[in-house]
């Protein structure tokens, strides 16, 4: 895995980067592509690559999602792996956009109406087992072979994503940027608190060191605010390394009454009553406002990597020049130190035309992962597309390397939209005990039951 460490940050940058979007049909937008030396250079690595074999007789693939794969208005270039697919196989990747709410009903419709969509994202963590058992997505196992040499080091990996006996999940590699702590090191310096990046260097950086960082700065009379944004509460909880809900033997299992999730969940009730979390507190609002990061109000912003995936005057005008990120902390408590691990890879959608051109992809992703000028053609990107200092660099590499030592996923959001809606609820789900109202055990006490029969049915 230690190849994947440069290649996986500017992979995921380029094909996850949120920008506007084109539907099928539509003219195409021209964006930012690779200049001419570096895409034949691409083109020479995909040649030799001997593990890049066939050829691919319908050169169309159609990938539905609210973002491109294709360069977009965020600033990316042409990713690596989709010139690779455009050289070696004469390869095209069609994109029809939706709506992020939406999104599950409009493949639906897409499906029942027979448009042949091949893929869809498998990164936003709610498509398995969901998709499995509503019989929208295909298993992967005829056209993804885990003996090959591109996929044998992500079948254990793969493995977690199975549904009676299949595998569902075309796993290119796990990332760690799933949710990061974004943070501006002026503010740091300027209110005298020891920079995470440093914290995390001494093997320091944990829910104690967090959390006096927070109370040495939270000031909601004076405008200073601790904790910001949608997705701290299920980022945190990842720390802990026992999913909400899990996957054992092919079945679904509820995990709300171990205790490290009633540890965590006491934590973070904590964060709630001693105003550590920003949303509702003082004159902050219910609004997020991730700008108050570059103005020095907010001490943390733990959000998808993604938030940074732009050009500088994007991510800049958010979260200032000397924008910094780390890994979530490390439970103190837990024997390893585990952090919310994304995904990067696809589910194959039922009723797709061209499985095996999806295939052939993600046989691309995999060589630009795995084959170091291609590695290092994508760091170049990362660098050139979004203008990141090599400290951002280095840290994402690390936060990568934190999740790959020790990948675990929680299905809590992806079983259906009964479990999601009820361990989501401000009232006693997973966020309620950070609103500093409700305390995990009374939550329990309210859902468990309810969850466990909800499981109970899918596990048939």
């Amino acid at each position: 895995m230690k190849k994947t460490r440069l290649a996986i940050a500017a992979l995921l940058l380029a094909s996850m980067s949120l920008g506007a979007f084109t539907g099928c049909g539509e003219p195409e937008v021209s964006y930012k592509s690779l200049d001419s030396a570096t895409a034949a250079e691409v083109a020479q690595i995909a040649a030799e690559d001997e593990r890049l074999t066939g050829e691919l007789e319908n050169k169309t693939i159609k990938w539905m999602a609210n973002w491109d794969i294709n360069p977009d208005a965020s600033g990316k270039s042409t990713p690596i792996e989709l010139e690779i697919f455009h050289s070696r196989y004469g390869g095209v990747v069609e994109y029809k956009a939706c709506d992020w709410d939406s999104r599950y009903d409009q493949l639906a419709n897409a499906i029942n109406g027979g448009d042949g969509i091949d893929f869809f994202p498998a990164s936003d963590l709610d498509a398995f087992p969901k998709g499995a058992i509503k019989d929208m997505f295909v298993p992967i196992d005829d056209y993804i072979d885990f003996s090959d040499p591109l996929f044998a080091d992500v079948k254990s990996t793969a493995d977690l994503f199975q549904w009676k006996g299949k595998h569902y999940v075309i796993v290119n590699n796990v990332s760690g940027d799933n949710c990061v702590v974004i943070y501006n090191k002026d503010t740091i310096e300027e209110n005298g608190l020891k920079d995470p990046a440093k914290l995390l260097a001494e093997d320091n950086w944990n829910w104690d060191t967090f959390t006096e960082c927070l109370k040495q700065f939270v000031d909601p009379d004076n405008g200073q605010y601790g904790i910001d944004g949608w997705w701290f509460e299920a980022g945190l909880s990842a720390t802990c390394g026992v999913p909400y809900i899990g996957i054992q033997d092919g079945k679904l299992v509820n995990n709300l009454k171990d205790p490290a999730i009633e540890r965590l969940q006491n934590w973070m009730y904590d964060l709630g009553t001693s105003n550590c979390v920003a949303i509702g507190v003082g004159d902050f609002g219910w609004t997020a406002m991730p700008n108050y990061i570059g103005e020095g109000k907010t001490l943390f912003y733990p959000c998808g990597a993604w938030a940074l995936y732009s050009s500088p005057d994007q991510w800049q005008a958010q979260f200032g020049e000397n924008a910094m990120f780390v890994p979530m902390p490390k439970d103190p408590n837990a024997s390893e130190y585990y952090i919310p691990c994304g995904l990067d890879g696809y589910v194959m959608v039922k009723g797709g035309k061209n499985p095996e051109g999806v295939a052939k992809f993600a046989a691309c992703k995999r060589m630009t992962i795995t084959n170091e000028r291609a590695n290092a053609i994508a760091r170049e990107q990362l660098i050139a597309d979004y203008g990141w200092r090599d400290d951002m660099c280095q840290m994402l590499d690390k936060v990568h390397a934190l999740a790959q030592a020790n990948p675990h996923y929680d299905f809590y959001n992806a079983v259906s939209t009964d479990v999601s809606g009820i361990l989501d609820s401000n009232e006693n789900g997973i966020r309620a005990a950070s609103k500093g109202q409700t305390q995990w055990s009374e939550s329990v006490s309210a859902i468990y039951s309810a969850i466990d029969a909800y499981l109970a049915e899918y596990n048939g």
